[in-house]
């Protein structure tokens, strides 16, 4: 039998799978902090309130991607092509979840229901990276090489996760309720789905690389769709609720900035 652990450890074990892991981190985290400076610098003028928090959203961000870069140097590794298929960010702009790039490429400044699209596809993706991290900080987070980032990671993962149940019950009791529903379920069906295809890729890619068994990969591949059976039937909810965090105003401070792994 394999576990979460076990198939981390190897890929962590090996600096082919480890350069691949690295690198489709490193350019999730680089785009999220580009998006999040882009939204920061168009803000609304009735929303002014909020560009300080992206701007901090966004520093994070690139901060996540300085330090998955930062693991790889450690290692003597130089970071690797990512597979369209396993790029996450992209997948989700492809499906019309959040922002398209082309508008944030424009100086014109978003309106309030662009900023509740912002921050309900970040509702929803910041569940997905915080639940990530807490099971790697569970397996992994005393790892010589590794635990440090993941837990800095982790913790900031959850700051996000807060900030936007927060300023999104903000906009809820300022009369946009219904809008932040729709949008938070839209968000969430198409997720899953796109989740539940980029594991499947990078897993294609792991077994390559790692030779695994036939029947291990198709094991895995079972795994992944059962997770997303569970996930369209009710496993999405999770994704959609809002509730106040008990850390208020998470992203009221400057950024820290990225631990030294050399």
């Amino acid at each position: 039998m394999f576990s979460a652990r076990s198939l981390f450890q190897e890929i962590v074990d090996n600096d082919d799978s480890y350069r691949l892991f690295c690198s489709i981190a490193a350019r999730g985290e680089a785009q999220g902090g580009w998006e999040n400076g882009r939204i920061a610098a168009l803000m609304p003028s009735s929303l002014r309130y909020l560009a300080p928090k992206v701007t901090r959203h966004g520093a994070d961000e690139d901060k996540h991607g300085r330090i998955f870069q930062a693991l790889l140097r450690k290692r003597g590794l130089t970071p690797t092509e990512v597979p369209e298929e396993a790029d996450y960010t992209m997948l989700l702009e492809r499906r019309g979840i959040g922002l398209a790039h082309d508008k944030l490429r424009r100086d014109e400044p978003l309106t309030e229901l662009d900023v509740i699209t912002y921050l309900a596809h970040s509702r929803v993706t910041e569940q997905r990276a915080a639940d990530q991290m807490v099971m790697l900080k569970r397996h992994f987070g005393d790892h010589p090489e590794v635990g440090k980032a993941i837990r800095m990671i982790s913790h900031d993962e959850e700051n996000h996760l807060a900030y936007c149940h927060e300023e999104l019950l903000r906009l809820a009791h300022a009369g946009h309720g219904r809008t932040i529903q729709r949008n938070l379920h839209d968000c969430a069906r198409a997720e899953i789905v796109v989740y539940r295809d980029v594991s499947l890729a990078v897993m294609d890619h792991m077994g390559r690389i790692l030779k695994w068994p036939k029947a291990k990969s198709a094991a895995l591949a079972a795994g992944i769709r059962a997770m997303y059976g569970y996930e369209r039937l009710a496993g999405w909810r999770r994704m959609v609720s809002l509730r106040m965090p008990e850390r208020r105003d998470p992203l009221g401070g400057p950024a820290t900035s990225a631990p030294e792994f050399a």
